[in-house]
């Protein structure tokens, strides 16, 4: 498999398919250099028979995507002063919330997961994420459905 010749061929369409999904240019640059590390690491593991080129490619790079919003951690500081009790406890809630649904992303669907990364995390519209994933605005929908009685059961049953 020649490596350069995939990444010449498919550099601008990773590139725009990241930046897509995270409206930053130096951060979908670097995303973009993961993919064809990974590319050029697991090269030797491509099997034609199982998928194309641009499958596998894009399967690379929306894996990246996803362990990026998995990793991403949104943190803030405690204030110097704690106004009173009952806000730290909130907080405390808050962080086990958020560590829940973490948990509950990592183990959804793959397009369940895209959707809602795209339509929360990006801010996306269901007929921007619908774009974004070649598929119908109707399908975003009950996919978009799908993932939330998931997390409701998840969460619910935890």
């Amino acid at each position: 498999m020649n490596t350069e010749k995939i990444y010449e061929d498919y550099r601008q369409k990773v590139f725009s398919y990241i930046l897509s999904k995270v409206q930053n240019s130096d951060l979908a640059e670097d995303l973009c250099q993961n993919v064809f590390l990974k590319i050029y690491e697991k090269a030797d593991t491509f099997d034609e028979t199982k998928a194309s080129v641009s499958t596998w490619i894009y399967t690379i790079a929306r894996n990246t995507l996803t362990d990026y919003y998995r990793t991403r951690r949104v943190t803030s500081e405690i204030p110097e002063t704690i106004q009173s009790e009952q806000s730290t406890e909130d907080e405390v809630i808050n962080g086990e919330m958020m560590e829940r649904l973490a948990d509950a992303l990592s183990q959804m669907d793959e397009r369940m997961r895209d959707v809602i990364i795209l339509r929360f995390y990006d801010g996306k519209t269901l007929r921007e994420i619908a774009d974004n994933m070649g598929i119908s605005y109707a399908y975003v929908k009950v996919i978009q459905n799908k993932a939330f009685a998931f997390l409701r059961n998840f969460l619910e049953n935890e």
